[in-house]
C-alpha cells in the first residue's frame, strides 16, 4: 500500500520533472548493476568519431554513486524543477523542454572548453538560478541554518558544494547559463528595441502543449449549453 501511495503521488508530479528525475535515478541504478560511468561521461571524440551520441544526454543524468551528494542533488533537482514547471512554466511544457535543450547545448559547449565530463549538477544550478530570479521575494530556509532571499540560493549552493570538497566550476557554469537564459527570456525582451530571441519550435508546442482554443470559434447549436432536448 505504501508503494501504491508513492506511485500515485509521483504520477501527480508534472511530466518533465517526473521524466528527468526518473531518468537520473534509473541511470544511477544502472551504474550500480550494469554500466560504468566511463560509458556515460561526455567525450567529444567518442561522440563525433565513434558516434556514441547517447553521451550528450547521459552526461546530464549521472550524479555519482549513491550517497549524500546524490540524494542532495536529487532533492534540489526534484524540488526546483517541479516549482518551475508548476509555476512560471505552468501550461507551457514545450517552453520548459526548450529551456532544458537550450541550457544543455550551451553547457555542453562550455563544458567542452572547461573539460567538464558530467553536467547534471550544472543543470541543477541553472534550474535553481532561474527559479530564484523569478521568485525574488521568496525567503528560503537553507537546511534550517540560514534564511535569505531566493536570489542568494544559487550562491549558497555553490558555497555548500565547496565545503563538500567539490569543484565550484560546475555550479558556476550552471549559474552562468541560467543567467544567460534569464536575461534573454525575462530581461532583454522588455528593453527598448528588445525582443524574444528564444522561440520554442512550433513542433514542440504541437507535441507537448494543449491546443489553444480559437476565440472566433462558434460551437454548433447541438454543442451549445441549453435545456435538454425532448
Amino acid at each position: 500500500m505504501a508503494w501504491q501511495g508513492l506511485a500515485t503521488e509521483f504520477l501527480q508530479v508534472p511530466v518533465v520533472t517526473r521524466a528527468y528525475t526518473a531518468a537520473c535515478v534509473l541511470t544511477t541504478a544502472a551504474v550500480m548493476e550494469l554500466l560504468s560511468p566511463f560509458q556515460l561521461y561526455f567525450n567529444p571524440h567518442l561522440v563525433f568519431r565513434k558516434f556514441q551520441v547517447w553521451r550528450l544526454v547521459t552526461s546530464f543524468l549521472f550524479f555519482g554513486p549513491l550517497g549524500f551528494s546524490f540524494f542532495f542533488n536529487m532533492l534540489f533537482v526534484f524540488r526546483y524543477c517541479r516549482m518551475l514547471e508548476e509555476g512560471s512554466f505552468r501550461g507551457r511544457t514545450a517552453d520548459f523542454v526548450f529551456m532544458f535543450f537550450f541550457g544543455g547545448v550551451l553547457m555542453t559547449l562550455l563544458g567542452f572548453l572547461g573539460s567538464l565530463f558530467f553536467l547534471g549538477q550544472a543543470l541543477t544550478a541553472m534550474l535553481v538560478y532561474v527559479w530564484s530570479r523569478r521568485s525574488p521575494q521568496v525567503r528560503v530556509n537553507f537546511f534550517g541554518l540560514l534564511t535569505f532571499q531566493a536570489p542568494f540560493l544559487p550562491w549558497a549552493l555553490m558555497g555548500f558544494s565547496l565545503l563538500l570538497g567539490n569543484s565550484i566550476f560546475v555550479d558556476l557554469l550552471g549559474i552562468i547559463v541560467g543567467h544567460i537564459y534569464y536575461f534573454l527570456e525575462d530581461i532583454f525582451p522588455h528593453q527598448p528595441g528588445g525582443k524574444r530571441l528564444l522561440l520554442t519550435p512550433s513542433f514542440l508546442k504541437l507535441l507537448l502543449d494543449d491546443p489553444e482554443e480559437d476565440p472566433n470559434y462558434l460551437p454548433l447549436p447541438e454543442e451549445q449549453p441549453g435545456p435538454p432536448q425532448q
